[in-house]
């Protein structure tokens, strides 16, 4: 970025959350971390609605964390056949919610390494339930509407997570990286898609370093 790196970014995420602070919070229906960790593994390339119909499902089946630690994973499919790469993501949370078990006491963990240590928890998911489910600031979950964003505002310019999570870090005060996440998706569901860009209709055309509206300043 050619410009006060700190002072923009404060500006964007005022706009922002004017804008969008109801949503300034996970989609993800749960009611405990270990369902937080369940919807969020299964979210992975899914929409958050299409978990949301089916974990209530699931959650009245297997209601605690032991519950999944002793079912098998082809157990899960009826639940979750209906979402992407589901065999795969049933076989990391039956792991995941053994090693839980038998590792951590059965209760989720909080910080974000021992979270990556968990079958099928990257640092998106770890950093996700991390803030929703325990309130801990300790790093920013990037998703693909991230990295849209991210990239049309200039603050990086990279497509690697790690390295937009360590842009975003290094010119954002920590007290907003979690809240960052949430609207940076919900200003890339409203107008700033993949695929194109609605600068007339975004809050931020006017300071947007790729805004067609206006000649930035």
């Amino acid at each position: 970025m050619k410009r006060d790196n700190r002072e923009y970014i404060k500006e964007i995420l005022s706009l922002l959350k004017r804008k969008y602070r109801a949503e300034m919070h996970t989609s993800l229906n749960f009611g405990d971390p270990w369902q937080l960790l369940v919807s969020t593994i299964l979210s992975a390339q899914a929409t958050d609605a299409s978990i949301n119909a089916v974990t209530p499902s699931l959650f009245k089946r297997y209601k605690r964390v032991e519950d999944f630690a002793v079912a098998r994973p082809s157990d899960l499919y009826k639940f979750t056949r209906s979402i992407g790469l589901y065999k795969s993501k049933s076989k990391n949370i039956v792991k995941a919610a053994r090693i839980i078990v038998d590792r951590f006491g059965s209760k989720v963990p909080e910080s974000i390494d021992d979270l990556v240590t968990l079958p099928g928890v990257g640092r998106k998911t770890a950093n996700v339930v991390s803030y929703n489910a325990f309130g801990k600031i300790q790093g920013i979950a990037i998703d693909t509407h991230c990295v849209t964003v991210a990239n049309r505002l200039g603050i990086t310019r990279s497509k690697n997570p790690v390295i937009i999570e360590r842009d975003l870090t290094g010119v954002i005060e920590r007290k907003d990286w979690g809240d960052v996440t949430h609207l940076f998706i919900a200003l890339g569901r409203d107008v700033c898609t993949a695929r194109r860009k609605y600068c007339e209709s975004c809050v931020l055309n006017s300071i947007c370093v790729s805004s067609s509206v206006k000649q930035h300043r």
